[in-house]
């Protein structure tokens, strides 16, 4: 067997002896001895093997350092986050407080109260619970009480509200009801609902990507070694992952963990099918399955290279984010993708080689150059044939109409409510934090237990302290106090207000660095809209009257994490789009193309976006989305998206240096349909799988890449993209040198 190569750089090979089935007994591969045959692969598996055992440990150990607290992710510089940061020093622990609510439908007599305060003031018992267990405070109305229960930070928050839950239901007056929410019931919410990661999520994803692997290979074997990949580049990148945020340098949460593992198995697969298919062809046209892997790797790294690359820049770009979830999430996902490319192109490669044909059984790919030649010829069928053929034919029309089709679905994506949502809805599903406060509303002003925190110099306290009075917003105003019995005291207009028997010294605030901390329970609920109005309202008052007041708390963080994901997507979106059109332009040598191809993307994106307004809004019925919504839906549709283009483009390219730009489509389109369509299909399903956890903002994100990734691979990278370059035939590599080539290398005339 001999190698020759034309003028395009394609590698052929001819052969003067019957191949064996497996290439095992043909002429000698002149790539190099048997023994390095065996080692490179040997070595590559053994390694990968290493790689994967050490990192598969590392998925039950995630929650060591991972935190989902909202002010961990905020800039240094927003109030929110200062003012989190001195409340561990006004209160001497970093403790959370939960607010335990009981109600009934008749007021509680002395004997009830008496009995709540008696199981209220057992809870400190409680492995967790810090000693400042409030005593039980009734409602104006008499049908409720309630009590705030400190929960230490580094305690298992959600066992440790299980167990208060429990505690009370046990002990608790009859014909009563109980509930544990504020801020330690809505964290511990937050914690079950990621629970499912590690094991469900990961589960579902790897059974949908197995179930439609078989169906695409008709093979048991090659599922698996496609799937090992994929798990093997899973464990090693979660390796890596767990010490850079063990040493501080990354963020992680329990929404970055899920993204990772989606992330990293739906591109590994995606990488992996369009390896598997080069390898198939090669297989066809060599009858030495060295050869064959070699080819494969040459010809399929550039695309896998170029796609996992452009994914990488656009997840990087996510460090310019002021929000540390994002800039967290840009190289935790890149180093997913990293280690994916690497798989694809190294473990499996290799995997497969050790098999050779065997690995496709029971459909092992024969020998037959000529009958590789006749499926991409005049007589050729199947869908992709018949659909290019189509393409021929009516060009113009196809690109017209599906352009259309996605501008009418783009013009919904303005309905899409991204401007955040209540705490209390980021959790899909029943919730004891979420109806805690909904009785908590009913009875108590819808504030308690998450007040505004306003930071102010202690010789402006009663200046501030005036500014929340007067407002509508605010039931109450008290100081920190350590000398106070419960830790606060309250002020009034007249000053801070003593506590105990008449004639007791009004308690003094505590000052840190000259500082005192006021709290204004809110009249509406801490995630509310109207809450939301009146801490805006408060910083601006406080800007005028106490210039350097700081103003934090549960509703302030919610409000400085939604201006950031708003500065977030408008400054990033921009950028991922520049830095993807440079990258196409360098792969493609082309300006045209690149531009087109993001075009469509972009628009692609639109309609994905406008169908899930109308899903999210009148279907599902959600309450609307976090503003980081649209940019990681953009970011991973647009990047990912554009892989399938890549995919196609650099085919085409290719085609079309040996017989001219719309034969080059035509075939480009006609080899590349099966394999890219089997990967939308994979990467779809895999973030369908996001939609098990019942995170809102996951689900949301689950459908707007799985719809906008099935909208990609059907109508644009197989009717839009595909039309559009035909009928702009070779002008569409402009300005290379393939537009403006009168004659093709194969000697055909170049179409115009």
């Amino acid at each position: 067997m001999w190698h020759t190569t034309d003028p395009a750089g394609e590698a052929h090979v001819k052969t003067s002896q019957k191949p064996e089935v497996d290439g095992t007994v043909g002429l000698p591969s002149r790539r190099g001895p048997k023994w390095l045959r065996v080692l490179i692969p040997t070595v590559l598996i053994l390694a990968w093997l290493a790689g994967g055992s050490i990192g598969g440990p590392y998925f039950g150990k995630v929650s060591e350092v991972s935190s989902n607290d909202q002010t961990s992710y905020l800039p240094e510089s927003a109030d929110a986050t200062q003012v989190q940061k001195l409340l561990g020093e006004f209160r001497d622990s970093d403790e959370i407080p939960a607010v335990v609510v009981m109600s009934g439908t008749d007021p509680f007599t002395k004997e009830q109260l008496a009995a709540a305060n008696q199981a209220i003031a057992a809870l400190v018992d409680i492995p967790g619970v810090g000693s400042g267990v409030s005593p039980a405070i009734p409602s104006k109305d008499g049908l409720a009480v309630q009590a705030f229960v400190p929960i230490a930070a580094d305690a298992e928050i959600a066992d440790v509200v299980a167990a208060l839950g429990a505690e009370l239901r046990a002990t608790a007056p009859e014909g009563v009801s109980v509930h544990v929410t504020g801020p330690a019931g809505f964290t511990a919410d937050l914690i079950e609902g990621f629970s499912g990661i590690d094991g469900i999520l990961l589960g579902v994803a790897l059974l949908a990507v197995f179930v439609i692997l078989v169906f695409v290979y008709r093979s048991l074997l090659l599922p698996v070694a496609v799937l090992a990949t994929s798990l093997f580049a899973l464990c090693v990148a979660l390796l890596s992952v767990w010490w850079l945020a063990k040493a501080g340098i990354l963020a992680l949460s329990g929404q970055t963990q899920g993204i990772l593992f989606i992330l990293v198995i739906g591109a590994a697969t995606d990488y992996s099918l369009l390896y598997v298919s080069r390898y198939r062809e090669e297989l066809r046209i060599a009858t030495d399955k060295w050869d064959a892997s070699w080819a494969a790797i040459r010809k399929s790294a550039e695309p896998i290279a170029a796609s996992g690359g452009t994914v990488i820049a656009g997840l990087l770009c996510l460090l310019l984010s002021d929000l540390k979830s994002n800039s967290s999430l840009g190289p935790v996902a890149a180093i997913g993708i990293a280690f994916a490319m690497l798989s694809a192109l190294t473990l499996l490669p290799a995997i497969l080689f050790a098999f050779g044909r065997s690995a496709f059984w029971p459909r092992r790919p024969k020998y037959e150059p000529e009958v590789v030649a006749a499926e991409h010829g005049v007589h050729a069928q199947g869908v992709w044939v018949k659909l290019s053929r189509l393409i021929k034919r009516r060009p113009r029309a196809i690109w017209v109409a599906t352009t259309i089709l996605l501008l009418l679905g783009a013009f919904g994506a303005t309905q899409l409510n991204a401007t955040g949502i209540p705490q209390s809805e980021l959790v899909l599903g029943a919730s004891e934090a979420r109806d805690g406060q909904a009785v908590l509303g009913q009875h108590f002003p819808g504030g308690t237990g998450s007040p505004v925190l306003v930071v102010v110099p202690g010789n402006r306290l009663q200046a501030a302290a005036d500014v929340l009075l007067g407002n509508q917003g605010i039931e109450g105003v008290s100081v920190v106090a350590k000398d106070s019995p419960s830790g606060t005291a309250p002020v009034t207009a007249e000053g801070i207000q003593p506590l105990g028997a008449p004639g007791a010294p009004a308690p003094q605030p505590t000052l840190v660095q000259g500082d005192a901390m006021l709290q204004g329970t809110l009249a509406a609920a801490a995630d509310s809209d109207e809450a939301a109005d009146v801490v805006r309202g408060l910083r601006g008052d406080l800007a005028q009257s106490v210039p350097g007041a700081l103003v934090g708390g549960v509703t302030a963080t919610a409000i400085d994490t939604n201006d950031a994901s708003i500065h977030d997507r408008n400054l990033i979106i921009p950028v991922v789009l520049g830095v993807i059109l440079v990258i196409l332009m360098l792969l493609l040598r082309s300006v045209l193309a690149p531009v087109l191809l993001v075009l469509t993307t972009v628009l692609s994106f639109g309609a994905a976006l406008g169908v899930a307004a109308f899903v999210f809004n009148d279907v599902l019925k959600f309450p609307g989305a976090d503003p980081a919504v649209p940019l990681f839906g953009f970011i991973f549709l647009v990047a990912l998206g554009i892989d399938y283009n890549i995919f196609l483009m650099t085919r085409v390219r290719e085609e079309s240096l040996q017989h001219g730009t719309r034969e080059g489509i035509v075939r480009g389109l006609v080899i590349t349909g099966g394999v890219i369509t089997s990967a939308g299909l994979v990467l779809a399903a895999t973030f369908s799988a996001l939609s098990v956890i019942p995170i809102l903002f996951l689900v949301q994100i689950a459908f707007i890449v799985a719809f906008g990734v099935l909208l990609d691979t059907f109508v644009v990278r197989s009717l839009l993209v595909p039309a559009l370059a035909y009928d702009i035939g070779r002008s569409i590599w402009w300005p290379s040198k393939l537009s403006r080539a009168s004659r093709h290398s194969g000697g055909a005339p170049a179409d115009g």
